[in-house]
């Protein structure tokens, strides 16, 4: 097995195709089949089914496939490493956001790589940030921000931000459902239960926080809908099918914060702490401390969102 083979077959698995493989390799397909065949006799294990439509990974080719992205890219990194000019870093990196960051963060990111790190190249994926913590750990992410993570061996995390979680539930005067329920100030978390929410699915960094606060405190929650993305929440919040536990910014990133009452929850008061997460194992490049830093200076910049306090007699 050589890297050549493994960037081969990494190509044909992330199109699906090998005719697609080739156009973007630049090399003919009947010799990108001989490589990836080799590979294959090399392992002694199949790892594309090839049909009509193009290929599917076999599960030990999604093993490989898992291995050979990381291989590829600490490869490609080491090789940025030894070539980067200590006054102007250079190479690739691949930073993950939570969605709630992405929608803030990911166009001042870009700007400040083309103003600040313009021979470096930047890649921003999405995901969930259990998500976000794996792909660091596998080397498919060079850094990451994360929402409450567990300490783990395997990742350096540094505190970034802190925002209250609030019940949050549609503006005063929106909706009579809500009018009626509607008090003034922070609400105890012992008299969450009386209010229908709205949460995401149980990976997702809040629905454990609270749950575990519930459970610590001999609460039982009421859960209305569990809905994956935290917009649609925002969404239906607004529509009054119910309400939702989030923090200021994740309500603020959904561009619809004017439309939304929030009251701090209390009692334990309730935070979701915004980490900076990288490898533990992995030497920083040049390139990894520079994007580490934008990251935190864009991170302490971002603006707290001030959601209205919903009034007594709405």
């Amino acid at each position: 097995m050589n890297l050549r083979q493994l960037e081969y077959f990494v190509h044909v698995a992330e199109l699906g195709s090998f005719s697609k493989a080739a156009l973007v390799l630049d090399i003919a397909q009947p010799a990108l089949s001989r490589q990836v065949r080799a590979l294959e006799t090399e392992l002694r294990e199949t790892l594309l089914l090839r049909n009509g439509r193009g290929v599917r990974l076999t599960e030990a080719g999604r093993r490989l496939f898992e291995h050979g992205v990381g291989i590829l890219q600490m490869v490609s990194r080491a090789r940025e490493d030894m070539g980067a000019n200590r006054d102007e870093p250079v190479g690739r990196i691949v930073i993950g956001l939570p969605p709630s960051m992405g929608r803030q963060l990911t166009l001042p990111l870009i700007d400040a790589f083309r103003r600040q790190l313009p021979r470096a190249r930047l890649a921003i994926v999405e995901g969930l940030s259990a998500h976000i913590a794996e792909w660091i750990v596998t080397g498919r992410v060079d850094l990451g921000l994360l929402h409450n993570p567990q300490a783990a061996p395997a990742l350096e995390i540094t505190p970034l931000l802190d925002e209250a979680l609030c019940l949050v539930q549609p503006a005063p005067g929106r909706r009579a459902r809500a009018r009626s329920r509607t008090q003034r100030g922070p609400l105890p978390l012992r008299e969450l239960p009386g209010f229908p929410l709205i949460v995401p699915d149980r990976s997702h960094a809040i629905r454990k926080l609270i749950e575990t606060q519930a459970m610590l405190a001999g609460i039982e929650l009421d859960i209305a809908w569990e809905v994956a993305s935290v917009p649609s929440i925002v969404d239906l919040v607004c529509a009054g099918y119910g309400h939702a536990v989030l923090s200021a910014g994740a309500v603020a990133a959904s561009g619809r914060a004017a439309e939304l009452a929030a009251r701090p929850l209390v009692e334990p008061q309730l935070s979701s702490v915004l980490c900076l997460a990288a490898s533990a194992h992995k030497r920083p490049t040049p390139l990894a401390h520079q994007a580490s830093r934008l990251l935190r200076e864009l991170v302490e910049a971002l603006p707290m969102p001030r959601l209205s306090m919903p009034n007594r007699h709405s």
